[in-house]
Parts: C-alpha cells; sequence; structure tokens
C-alpha cells in the first residue's frame, strides 16, 4: 500500500494504479464507539463523488460513508460483514471498507495527506 490521503468526512484513501482503497480514520471508529454493522456497495456499482456508499452502525450512532472520488467498486470487504469490530480493531488495514476504480483524471487535490489531516482534527475538535 502507498501513503494514505484522507477527507474532511474522516475517510481514508490508498490509491495504486487508479484503484482506491478507502476505509474510515482511527478517529471516525473513535467517535462512533463499538461498531455493530456495516452496509457496503455492491461491486460494479457506478459511484459519483459525494454519493452515499455504505452505513456504518455503532452501539452510538449510525454513520453515512459518501465516496470521495468518483469510480466503479470493483471489491468490498466481505470480513466486515461477518467481523464488523474490525472497523475498531483495525480501521486503516484490515477494516478497509471497499475499493473504486477511479474515473480518469480523478482529482485528489482536496485531499489532505497525514500531516495535514492531523491538524485538521486538532483544529476541529
Amino acid at each position: 500500500m502507498g501513503e494514505k490521503i484522507y477527507t474532511r468526512d474522516h475517510e481514508w484513501l490508498d490509491i495504486t494504479d487508479g484503484v482506491a482503497t478507502i476505509g474510515v480514520t482511527e478517529f471516525a471508529q473513535e467517535q462512533l464507539g463499538d461498531v455493530v454493522f456495516v452496509d457496503l456497495p455492491e461491486v460494479g456499482a457506478l459511484l459519483t463523488e459525494g454519493d452515499e456508499v455504505a452505513v456504518i452502525e455503532s452501539v452510538k450512532a449510525a454513520g453515512e460513508v459518501n465516496t470521495p472520488l468518483s469510480g466503479t467498486v470493483v471489491g468490498v470487504n466481505e470480513a466486515l460483514v461477518e467481523e464488523p469490530e474490525l472497523l475498531n480493531s483495525s480501521p486503516q488495514k484490515d477494516g478497509w471498507m471497499f475499493k473504486l476504480a477511479l474515473d480518469e483524471g480523478y482529482d485528489i487535490s482536496k485531499l489532505m495527506n497525514e500531516s495535514d489531516y492531523q491538524d485538521y482534527i486538532s483544529a476541529n475538535t
């Protein structure tokens, strides 16, 4: 995996050869609390930036995950269906949610590197 980039909605992306592996950050899972259910997208779904793509339910709340970029879902983490707690124990590795084959010309300029994301969290908590 390469260097992760982050959204203001507390998602991370790891892009390799035009495919983004996407999940939620450590900060996001801490805010949610114990995750009890994850609803993932269908492989083959065509997504436009900003579309709701997944739902995470925890003992505290439910939250939506929106796709930060446009593309086609090419994989989902089936392990999360059986073990949603992976989002708590390993949100930025084993708890990845889905893989997105990005549309050509995707733009990551509005996303943050890890240092900028940590500054964003500090400024907004």
